[in-house]
This record gives structure tokens, C-alpha cells and sequence, in this order.
């Protein structure tokens, strides 16, 4: 080996790894550009699936990554934002939307203002440009997309460079004829590259670049594109590891289905060059490539589309149910806040939301049951109560340690506002958990020494637990829908409460100095109206996060 050949190897290697590297800084820029975009439109899938078939192709047309799609798609079913059936759409669509890059890298043979060289410096440039320089963090995540783009096609132009000496050389015909004349090595060659790199734009984009220089025959090509296909699941499959069973289907699903086209379209391919020695001998152009990509891809999506079910019923097989396993609510907690999902910070803060949510629901529901426990003696609401108080603390910690996760991410401003709301309205959620539990043992001393309030003191009782709870009630919603007539409403509940605490406790004084009620009796009912008081505070301060949203 000449030293010639040294430096062509490391420009090789350096190629590759720019080329690597700008898909990967380029996929995370878009990501993140068009992270509340991807949100708004997975939130409008439901169960059309061919409406899920466009959204996962746009998707991953936008964030050029089919990988980042499906182990997207699996934390979604994990987190319980998909169902299965809602997942195999998006999953055809993201095969369909990974074929843009190999349309991108093959763009060299369409001209020379096309080329890599000609323009890739100056997209550099430019994103160095708004790297530097710019102040808005819009702008500066479209300086990140450019700059990846031009590292990446400068990788190309390094690679294609350093394989131009050797086009000629017998190895590679040796290589691509032993490929292409079995299809079971050529599928295994795309299999074992594609999943090495876990990404099957990458490898093809590879595959591109030595077809560039005239190296590649047809059948060699199609055999190792069959492969790449299925060699890109290995991502989804390493993502599903350690997650919920149903995710682990939705990542059996992606397998099945590029499986299923790889076995039909290398059977029908086998045959036709059988048929066609010459032609599978023929080298293959970069374009050619892209075309039979987009061709399988799009193709296998509509023969198997009929079939959805069928692979959502397979998936079931390959990933069975174990009867004796029952999830608890803290296991299901923990899977729907599902670290796959900072992937995507949009998601993560919409999965956290999510979950606030749930949690502001549970603390809403021990407020009603503490109501139940006070008014009718009720000892079954007050363990329930206590049961609950459980589950509210440990989505407390659990919530708190997602969110300070995603808060250690590259967030916008407007996303590091939400995630600190939302860490504030976890505390004030379990504090409201907290005045319920007060509110529960208050009537469990109650019912132990059989106190009985005056209907007067009953009265005034259900006429502040129902302003209590209007509060919490559209805290929650205020929460949900960031609608301004919610965060009203909280804000009038709020005052009529705390009118109404000073009201009563000066009419329940005035009963105590007239001997109209006990003083034990006294200090039950004026500690349950402090702690309704505290926590139509704590409400109007969620509304409060809200309203700095907006």
C-alpha cells in the first residue's frame, strides 16, 4: 500500500464520517425546528389509517431520518399516545418519507451547479453565519439544518473522491458479482452495514456514492437496498428493549412488514434477473437507485396495506401476552414517561403534560372523596383517599425527575417556560393531594368519636367544598385546554372561597360563643375550611402557569 493509498483511505474514512455526521446534526436540527409541528399533526391521526400513512411519510421526509420515526412511533405507543393500530400507518408512512435522502444524494448526476462542491460551502457558510451571529433560536436552528446539509455533501464529494482511482479495480466487481448473484448475501451485506450505522439513509446514501463511480450492478443494488430496509428496524428493535410489551409490538411491526417486502421483492427480482442476465449485470446510477428505493418502499406500503390488521395480529405472536403479568398504575406511570421521548423535547413536554394532568385529575378526585368522607361519614372514601395520596406522591418524584430531564435539554424559550410551569403545577397538584389527605384524617377523627356537625355547619360545608372544588376542577381544565374562560372561572371560585372561609369562620365563631356547637366539633370544621382555602390557592396558582403561557 502506497502512501497515496493511505491518504485516499483516510479521505475515505473522513468522508464517511462527515457524511455521518451531517445526516445526524441535520435530522437534529430539523427535529427540533419542526418538533410542534410533528406534534399538532400526530395529533390529528386517529384511526385513518391512510391519514397515518401521509403523516409518518411527511414526518420523516421533514426530519430525514426513518429511524428517529419509528423509535419515535414506539416511545408514542409506550407513552399511550398511539394505539397499534394507529402505529402501523405512520410506520408504512416513515419507509415511504426515508426515501427524500437518497432523492438528495443522488441530486450530483443531475448537473453540475447540482454537484456537492458547488454549493455545499456555501450552505456551510451560511449556517456558520446564523450559528454565530444570529439572536433568534429559530434562526439558529436553520443555521444548524444548513451547516449539517453541506458537511454532509461534502462527505459525499470526499468519499466519491477517494473511490474514483479504484473504479476499475477487480475487487469490486468481485464483490458486487458474489452480492448479486446471491440474493440471501446481498440482503445480509445491507442487513449487517444498515445496522451498524443504524440508518438506512446512510447506507444507501453509501451504496449511492460507489454507484457514482460505476462500481455497483443492478442486482447487487437491489439485493443490499432489500436489506437496508430491514437492517434499519434494528434501531426501533434496541428502542422497544425495556419498554412496554405493546411497544415492543409496534417495533415487531416495522420488522414484519419491511420482512414481508424484502422476502416478495427479492423473489420477484431473483426471477427477473434470472430471466435478464445482462441487465442484472449492468451498473446502476445513483438515480437508478433512488428510484427503485422510493418504487419498493411505496409499493410494499400499498400491497400490505390491506393487510394492517394482519400485522398487528402478528405482532401479537412474535411478542405474546403473559397472562400472570398485570401492570401496576406506578409501572404504567413509568412507561408513559418514556425517555425515548427526549428524542423530541415537543413530545416530552406534551407526554409531561400529559401526565400533570392525570395527576391534577387524581388530586381532584381526593378532594371530592374527601368531601364524601366529611359529609357522610364515609370511612371507605377516607382509605381511598389515603390510597390515592400514595399514587399522587410517587408521580410527584416521578414527574419531577422526566421534567428536570427535559429541562436539560436544547429547549426554545418557550418550551423552557412550560416545562418550569409545569414543574410548579406538579407541586402545587400534590400539595392540593396533601390538603385532601389533611381533609381525610380530619373526617376519620370525625367518624371515630361520632361528631356531628349542626345542619347550619353542614350547610355552610357543602356550599365551600363545591367553591373548592369548581376551582380545582377548572385548574385542571385550564391546565388541559389553556382556554382563558377556565382560568376565569378558577379565579372567581378562588375569591368565593376565600369569602367564604372568613364568612364562616366568623359565623362558626359566633356559634361557639352562643353554645350552639362543641369546641372539638369547632376546631374539625374550621381546620376542614383552611384546608379548602389552601387549596383553591393552590388551584388559582396552576391557572396562574397557564395564563404566563398564553
Amino acid at each position: 500500500m502506497t502512501l497515496d493509498d493511505v491518504r485516499l483511505l483516510f479521505e475515505f474514512i473522513g468522508g464517511l464520517g462527515m457524511f455521518l455526521y451531517g445526516m445526524n446534526v441535520m435530522a437534529d436540527g430539523l427535529q427540533k425546528m419542526a418538533g410542534g409541528r410533528m406534534k399538532r399533526m400526530l395529533g390529528q391521526i386517529t384511526d385513518n389509517r391512510l391519514l397515518g400513512v401521509l403523516l409518518g411519510a411527511v414526518i420523516t421526509a421533514i426530519i430525514q431520518s426513518s429511524s428517529a420515526t419509528t423509535v419515535m412511533v414506539v416511545g408514542f405507543v409506550n407513552a399511550g399516545i398511539l394505539t397499534l393500530s394507529q402505529a402501523v400507518g405512520v410506520i408504512m408512512g416513515a419507509n415511504i418519507g426515508t426515501t427524500i435522502t437518497a432523492w438528495l444524494v443522488s441530486m450530483s448526476e443531475w448537473g453540475e451547479v447540482l454537484k456537492p462542491e458547488f454549493f455545499a460551502p456555501v450552505l456551510i457558510g451560511i449556517g456558520a453565519f446564523l450559528l454565530l451571529f444570529a439572536k433568534k433560536e429559530r434562526k439558529k436552528e436553520a443555521g444548524v439544518i444548513l451547516a449539517g446539509f453541506g458537511i454532509l455533501f461534502i462527505g459525499l464529494s470526499f468519499m466519491s473522491g477517494a473511490i474514483t482511482p479504484y473504479k476499475d479495480a477487480p475487487i469490486f466487481g468481485q464483490i458486487f458479482t458474489v452480492l448479486g448473484s446471491n440474493p440471501i448475501f446481498g440482503i445480509l451485506a445491507g442487513v449487517i452495514v444498515t445496522g451498524i450505522i443504524q440508518s438506512s439513509s446512510a447506507s444507501v446514501g453509501i451504496l449511492q456514492t460507489l454507484a457514482m463511480n460505476g462500481v455497483v450492478t443492478w442486482n447487487s443494488a437491489i439485493y443490499i437496498t432489500l436489506g437496508q430496509n430491514i437492517g434499519t428496524c434494528v434501531t426501533a428493535m434496541i428502542a422497544s428493549a425495556g419498554a412496554h410489551r405493546t411497544a415492543k409490538r409496534a417495533a415487531a411491526i416495522h420488522l414484519s412488514f419491511n420482512v414481508i417486502g424484502a422476502v416478495l421483492f427479492g423473489i420477484v427480482m431473483f426471477i427477473v434477473f434470472s430471466i435478464n442476465g445482462q441487465w442484472a449485470a449492468s451498473t446502476i446510477t445513483s438515480t437508478q437507485i433512488s428510484i427503485f428505493h422510493t418504487v419498493f418502499n411505496v409499493v410494499n406500503t400499498i400491497v400490505l396495506f390491506p393487510f394492517a390488521n394482519k400485522l398487528v395480529a402478528l405482532s401479537g405472536k412474535l411478542v405474546r401476552e403473559k397472562k400472570e403479568e398485570k401492570e401496576t398504575l406506578e409501572e404504567e406511570i413509568r412507561s408513559h414517561l418514556d425517555t425515548r421521548l427526549l428524542e423530541n423535547p415537543s413530545f416530552a413536554i406534551e407526554t409531561a403534560k400529559r401526565e400533570v394532568i392525570r395527576m391534577g385529575e387524581l388530586a381532584l378526585s381526593n378532594v371530592k372523596l374527601g368531601r364524601t368522607a366529611v359529609l357522610e361519614n364515609d370511612p371507605e372514601a377516607v382509605k381511598k383517599v389515603f390510597s390515592n395520596e400514595k399514587t399522587i406522591d410517587f408521580m410527584e418524584t416521578a414527574l419531577t425527575e422526566y421534567l428536570v430531564k427535559v429541562s436539560s435539554l436544547s429547549l426554545m424559550e418557550r418550551q423552557s417556560e412550560q416545562v418550569k410551569n409545569l414543574l410548579y403545577t406538579v407541586n402545587d397538584f400534590e400539595r392540593i393531594g396533601d390538603h385532601a389527605e389533611n381533609i381525610a384524617e380530619l373526617a376519620q377523627t370525625k367518624i371515630q368519636g361520632d361528631i356531628r356537625f349542626s345542619p347550619m355547619g353542614r350547610e355552610d360545608l357543602e356550599e365551600i367544598f363545591a367553591c373548592a372544588l369548581g376551582s380545582v376542577e377548572n385548574a385542571v381544565e385550564a391546565r388541559r385546554s389553556e382556554t382563558a374562560e377556565a382560568i376565569r372561572q378558577v379565579v372567581k371560585y378562588e375569591d368565593q372561597v376565600d369569602s367564604l372561609e372568613e364568612d364562616l369562620r366568623d359565623k362558626h365563631i359566633a356559634r361557639l360563643a352562643n353554645n350552639e356547637c362543641r369546641a372539638s366539633h369547632g376546631v374539625i370544621f374550621l381546620d376542614i375550611i383552611g384546608n379548602l382555602e389552601r387549596v383553591s390557592d393552590h388551584a388559582l396558582n396552576v391557572a396562574g402557569y397557564v395564563k404566563d403561557e398564553m
